[in-house]
């Protein structure tokens, strides 16, 4: 098979590829770049793979950046922009399940192709156009299919968070796995524990907001994977109950966690937790914090002007999604977000008077009698029982001193 017009990320690549080919080896475009060019879906970084060593690179190319030299990659700068170049390597056990004991380079195409994880993964791509296909990938893609290259046992040993990647690429691109490379998903699905959470997430999140995430929703559960993520080994009911969402849908991370937390019927806090296991960042874990309580609000049908300013627009908008995907309230995005922009402010900053001012009029010490004020004057401003007006704000704090 052969491409006729490369799309032009690989175009601008062409003077690389063409300076190693001249040094006298051999090189590609590999990876995910040619699998989305095939399936027609737009490209971004692209991969290379050469015959050269890293030193040979190097010497090569007058800007480059040891990005991963160990492993035989090395950046090459070009223009402005940085291309990857890998050497065509074999690799020897696996005693951690992710990283290899050894790395060898070799010259030889057809030895790098053979560590690759799926068929679709190992196709080569020649300057010309030309497809490499050594493992009946292009065959693969055309049927939909995921399947790893040779043993797919070996594969999964070599590096286990493969798995996950498989069953990511079932929802991302809507492809259907392979019978002998599910079955040793579920015969190794034990060894996802040797893989950090951080990868794990990474490919969760990516099969969450997929083309089709109940088909790899599926595949999570039935090869068992889920019972080696943090804290999901007894949410299989809540994660079938994400599976049988109709036309589920979602965009973001936020509105991934916060799905989840309420299928498991987890309170805002427990989602927190949730979230900190699985080592998000903590203004992801304050996100869904807010984002489940404000879920929880419209379930009781107590969305309080005061919850929603508490839990802002973006936190909103995640909520009223999650809500629309479980379909059990009157609540719409469009009520709600109304009611936001109705808010008389949206945060303290918008408050006309601020500590400093505060202090000053009252005089009073800076502290928690403070802040418990600054508090009371927000919540007072949003239930409209007073104007957000100097005057007005500083007539009600005198009254709260005096209370």
């Amino acid at each position: 098979m052969k491409i006729i017009n490369l799309p032009q990320p690989f175009k601008d690549a062409l003077p690389i590829l063409e300076k190693l080919r001249d040094a006298g080896f051999e090189a590609y475009f590999v990876g995910g770049s040619v699998r989305d060019t095939l399936l027609n879906l737009p490209i971004h970084d692209v991969d290379i793979a050469t015959s050269a060593y890293p030193e040979e690179i190097k010497n090569l190319f007058s800007k480059t950046v040891d990005t991963g030299i160990e492993h035989g990659t090395v950046m090459v700068l070009d223009h402005g922009t940085g291309y990857e170049i890998t050497t065509f390597r074999t690799e020897s056990t696996y005693q951690d399940y992710r990283r290899p004991d050894k790395v060898q380079f070799v010259r030889s195409l057809d030895e790098d192709l053979k560590r690759r994880d799926l068929t679709i993964n190992a196709l080569a791509l020649k300057t010309n156009g030309e497809i490499i296909d050594l493992f009946g990938g292009l065959k693969d893609l055309d049927k939909h299919l995921l399947r790893a290259v040779g043993v797919a046992n070996e594969r999964f040993h070599e590096d286990a968070l493969r798995m996950m990647r498989t069953v990511r690429f079932a929802s991302q691109l809507d492809f259907k796995i392979d019978n002998e490379t599910l079955t040793a998903i579920s015969q190794n699905a034990a060894l996802l524990s040797k893989i950090s959470v951080e990868r794990i997430r990474v490919e969760w999140i990516k099969l969450l907001i997929g083309k089709n995430p109940r088909a790899g929703l599926e595949d999570f559960l039935k090869t068992k994977l889920y019972m080696y993520c943090p804290l999901f080994e007894l949410k299989e009911a809540g994660l079938e109950k994400i599976k049988t969402i109709p036309n589920l849908k979602l965009d973001n991370e936020e509105q991934c966690w916060t799905l989840i937390a309420t299928c498991f019927e987890l309170t805002a806090e427990e989602a927190g937790q949730l979230v900190h296991a699985w080592k998000c960042s903590k203004e992801l874990k304050m996100n869904v914090t807010k984002a489940k309580k404000a879920v929880e609000a419209m379930l009781a049908n107590e969305l309080t002007p005061y919850i929603q300013y508490l839990t802002g627009r973006d936190m909103l908008e995640v909520a009223c999604r999650v809500v629309q995907l479980i379909n059990i309230t009157d609540y719409t995005s469009m009520s709600v977000m109304l009611a936001y922009e109705g808010l008389p402010i949206k945060s303290r900053k918008d408050l006309v008077v601020d500590g400093n001012v505060l202090r000053q009029f009252l005089n009073i010490e800076p502290g928690p009698q403070l802040g418990k004020m600054l508090i009371q004057l927000e919540l007072a401003v949003v239930n409209r029982k007073v104007r957000n007006e100097k005057l007005a704000l500083l007539e009600y704090a005198q009254k709260l001193i005096v209370k």
